[in-house]
């Protein structure tokens, strides 16, 4: 057993009251307790752990004998204990008993999962020496691996023996990536070798488990630098052997990638502008179906890629779905692929040139998606339909996807002033429902017709409309037996008197959307 081994206090790093409750509770009760793993790495890092464990040496009997508020719903000795905190990292914490695994037969899990006797034995049994700290009471690291050391070297090196810990779990080789990339470490030369040489071992991994480990790494700050570390170790291809077909594929226009390095760089800028991670997998696929599409145009004497946008979206959905992404994750994500060409035209005469040189933009410059007989304005109609295509909620996350993408070839600007003005006209559709206009009122025209007697007429839009003023002005007026009151005072009135107040109601409802509009044209920075 190695020698137990303390560093430098990290007292002056503040420990959540939440865990020195639970560590000093179960020091009353006489069991030693200890945060653990990346929590006292990230502390060590100065940065705040994502989760925090603790490792003891009460069972989880005990433990639930002295935290009530808990539960255990695993056969690997680990209790959840809730802690009504009001930080989600810190509302549930699981504490782990000091534990012994058994051999990896399938390469996925212990056959057998015992109590230790020690802290040091828990510890060995860790994945990466930076997860092999762990902080005792008087706010000294143990250290038997020199994790510490690893730690300053900016280094990820597998506990003990890499083919081991690997041939334990194969996942630890793909952790193994993520934690790099997260913490901008480089894997220390055997742990790398050693990857290298067993990355087929990923195969007998449950696809959950890798889904889960992918996830985490689109999450992450530094997913294109993961990509490019998981092709390094060839695990790439053990789980998105798609996304290598574009190494190297060379583009056209103005494209400065090759297909792989731009679908990298689109996730990339996703992640910088922290896109949520269904977008950010989206970007990442969005021209998946490139490597299945390229043809080369003798005429034009280019590469063309008709059809990318289908073939990517049926590639991104099987993808997923082998993966164990569920039905609706896939499908949306998909759809984002399927919809990410979209085309919105403007009409480039005189006025648009104004417009843009309204907004401070060079009128005569040309954008990546211009052409000249962009002449005919994409419609309303088009537009609606692009939002049944993609979803009301989707269809911001579709921009999103455009912006990634064009920052992805290289343009120097990533939202140009023709897709500020497709997000205006978007918004100003999705409120049309929230538009000012009659269909407000809680009365119908045939409400009208019924109860006054009279016939559809102009009469009948007239008072509705007067109406519409007044609520407006007043909205606990729109009910049922206040505006059948008021409909019949106001048909007490000549068609001329009745007309006087339309008018004056309409300038009233059009100022009223104007300014809407104008709010939103602001919003975008659109003329």
């Amino acid at each position: 057993m190695r020698e137990r081994i303390h560093h430098e206090s990290i007292e002056h790093m503040e420990i959540p009251k939440e865990i020195l409750t639970i560590t000093q509770k179960l020091a009353e009760a006489g069991f030693e307790a200890y945060p653990v793993g990346g929590c006292v790495r990230d502390l060590l890092l100065d940065r705040e752990p994502d989760d925090w464990d603790i490792t003891t040496k009460a069972t989880p009997e005990e433990i639930q004998k002295i935290f009530p508020n808990s539960f255990y719903a695993n056969k690997f000795l680990t209790v959840t204990v809730k802690t009504d905190s009001e930080n989600p990292r810190l509302a549930q914490v699981e504490i782990t008993t000091f534990r012994r695994e058994g051999p990896y037969t399938d390469k996925r899990h212990p056959d057998e999962v015992k109590p230790a006797e020690t802290l040091e034995e828990d510890l060995a049994r860790r994945d990466f020496t930076v997860n092999a700290l762990a902080l005792d009471t008087a706010g000294k690291i143990i250290d038997p691996y020199n994790g510490r050391a690893d730690l300053d070297k900016k280094l990820i090196r597998a506990v003990g023996k890499p083919e081991e810990r690997f041939e334990e779990d194969a996942l630890r080789m793909v952790r193994a990536v993520r934690i790099s990339s997260k913490l901008g470490f480089a894997i220390e030369e055997k742990t790398k070798e050693a990857i290298q040489k067993h990355a087929g071992l990923l195969r007998v991994i449950k696809k959950q488990r890798v889904r889960d480990e992918l996830v985490k790494i689109v999450s992450e700050k530094n997913p294109k630098s993961a990509f490019e570390i998981l092709n390094e170790m060839k695990l790439l291809a053990l789980i998105v052997p798609e996304l290598e077909e574009g190494i190297g594929m060379e583009q056209r226009g103005p494209h400065k990638y090759d297909v792989y390095e731009h679908n990298l760089r689109a996730l990339q800028y996703a992640a910088d502008q922290n896109y949520p991670p269904h977008v950010r997998l989206a970007a990442l696929f969005h021209d998946i179906g490139k490597s299945r599409t390229r043809v080369w145009d003798e005429e034009k004497k280019h590469w063309t890629f008709h059809g990318h946008d289908v073939v990517g979206a049926k590639m991104t959905y099987k993808i997923l779905k082998a993966l164990r992404f569920s039905r609706e994750e896939s499908e949306k994500i998909a759809n984002l692929v399927r919809w990410h060409l979209f085309s919105y035209k403007l009409r480039r005469d005189d006025q648009y040139k104004e417009d843009l040189a309204a907004m401070g933009e060079d009128p005569n410059i040309k954008d990546m998606e211009d052409s000249e007989e962009d002449m005919q304005e994409t419609s309303d109609a088009a537009i609606r339909r692009l939002i049944s295509h993609v979803g009301r909620e989707e269809i911001h996350d579709l921009v999103q996807i455009r912006i990634c993408d064009r920052v992805a070839t290289g343009v120097p600007k990533p939202v140009p002033y023709r897709l500020r003005h497709f997000r205006f006209r978007v918004e100003k559709i999705l409120r049309e429902g929230e538009a000012t206009n009659v269909k407000m009122l809680a009365i119908r025209g045939e409400d009208i017709m019924r109860e006054l007697g009279i016939p559809q007429s102009k009469r009948v839009g007239d008072i509705l409309n007067v109406l519409l003023d007044e609520v407006l002005d007043r909205p606990a007026k729109n009910a049922k037996e206040i505006l059948t009151e008021r409909m019949k005072k106001l048909n007490a009135l000549s068609d001329e008197e009745l007309g006087m107040l339309r008018k004056k109601a309409q300038e009233k409802i059009t100022g009223i959307e104007e300014e809407r509009v104008a709010e939103i044209k602001k919003k975008y920075h659109v003329k």
